[in-house]
Parts: structure tokens; C-alpha cells; sequence
């Protein structure tokens, strides 16, 4: 069975004055592709949305969507999986990874990608603007195809714009995730009651409070917490 696997991100530079950064994405059965992508689109038409779903331009008139959109999600094969890393001031980049934050992005995502099953292939959608990402991201190709002696399960990587419908999905849950974290974490208060709703109906439907790590077998919407040592001579 073929995955495609659509990665975004929220609060990813290092010096952006959040103390959480999350990376996630939405997997799509590729059989499913299709009939999934009309359900989404045809949900933007029932609801009038012409705008994209992406959280930085979340709309109180469009609530109602976008719990749909929660809704169709949890009642589809669709899956969701993330890291969410806090405390970012926390990050040893000197000792740990190379000195570069972007390398510690990129280990990230390797880690996110690493616990999907053996036995199914998977294609793994960027957004085209991220081209360095690219050229990381074929090196981590390149370590998967290693450890599975040349035959990774991840298949290709590949570029697309983010008017991709299963990005925008991926881009609304990194965004909901990403807000209740800093929310918590004391980065700024709450001031938009629409999306707490949202969150708390995304909580509601998965069953978890979006700023605290899932069961780790969970797989329909899985956030893996992943916190640095507070003795920074430890390895993260």
C-alpha cells in the first residue's frame, strides 16, 4: 500500500520569540487521494470558503468549516502525526547538532517519518518554497535507503505548492497545536476565542489536549512531546 505524506511547520526558526516549534503531517491512503481531496473541496464549497484553511488566516465566519473539516478528518482514513518540541531555549545546537538549528530541524523530521510501518511505501509531499529542505531531505533519503539496504520505504520526496488542499489540513492542526502550546507556556494569552473553540473541539474529537504528547501507539492523531534536557550537557 502507497502513502503520500504532506509535511508542514509552525515556529520553526530558532530565533522567532516562541518557545515551541511543531512539525506534522497528514497521511493520505494514495488509493483514497482523490475521493478525499473532492470531500475536502467540496466542504469549501458547502461552507462558501474561497480562502485557504492555513491558521494564520483563520476566520470566526468559517468556525463552522473548520470544525467540518475536524470532523471529516476523524470519520476518514486520513491520519495525522507530529513533534512538538518545547522549550526551545533549551536546544544545545553547539554540542549536539553541528551547531545549526536547521540541522536539529531536519533530525526532526527524521524522527517524525522513522515509526511509519515497513511493508507500505511512502511519498513525502514538501512545500516548494522550502528548497533547502529539499536538499536535507535527500539526505535523509539517503540514511533510510542505508538502514533498509537500499530499500527504503520512502520512495521519493518531492515539491508542491501549498494550494494543496491536504498541506492546508496539515498547516490548520501544526497551527491549532502550536497556538494552545504557546498559549500554555505563558508566550502570549489567548485573545481569540474562535480558535480556542477550534482547539477545544480538536481536543474533543481526538481525545488529547493538543499541548501534551499522545499514547505513543496512537496512530489516527498522534503528537510526540518532545522536551530538551534541562542540564544542557545532555544530549536532545
Amino acid at each position: 500500500m502507497t502513502f503520500n505524506l504532506f509535511l508542514d511547520e509552525s515556529c520553526h526558526f530558532e530565533k522567532d520569540n516562541s518557545s515551541v516549534m511543531c512539525i506534522g503531517y497528514i497521511k493520505v491512503p494514495e488509493a483514497s487521494y482523490q475521493k478525499l481531496y473532492e470531500c475536502i473541496r467540496s466542504l469549501k464549497l458547502e461552507h462558501k470558503s474561497t480562502f485557504e484553511l492555513k491558521w494564520n488566516k483563520f476566520s470566526n465566519s468559517r468556525l463552522p468549516f473548520y470544525k467540518a473539516l475536524v470532523d471529516l478528518f476523524f470519520d476518514s482514513p486520513l491520519e495525522f502525526r507530529c513533534i512538538l518540541v518545547k522549550y526551545k531555549d533549551r536546544l544545545s545546537h553547539e554540542e549536539f547538532n553541528g551547531g545549526s538549528h536547521e540541522n536539529f530541524y531536519y533530525k526532526m523530521t527524521y524522527f517524525l517519518l522513522k515509526p511509519n510501518n515497513l511493508g507500505s511505501d511512502y511519498k513525502v509531499f514538501l512545500d516548494v518554497i522550502n528548497t533547502r529542505g529539499k536538499e536535507r531531505l535527500n539526505k535523509i533519503q539517503e540514511i533510510f535507503r542505508h538502514l533498509h539496504n537500499g530499500e527504503s520505504p520512502f520512495v521519493s520526496f518531492q515539491h508542491l505548492h501549498t494550494e494543496n488542499l491536504f498541506f492546508q489540513l496539515t498547516d490548520l492542526f501544526v497551527g491549532a497545536i502550536t497556538y494552545k502550546s504557546r498559549v500554555v507556556a505563558g508566550d502570549f494569552k489567548a485573545s481569540h476565542p474562535a480558535k480556542m473553540e477550534f482547539v477545544k473541539y480538536l481536543e474533543e474529537r481526538s481525545g488529547y489536549l493538543l499541548e501534551e504528547g499522545t499514547e505513543p501507539w496512537e496512530t489516527k492523531f498522534n503528537i510526540f512531546d518532545h522536551q530538551p534536557n534541562m542540564n544542557k550537557n545532555v544530549g536532545q
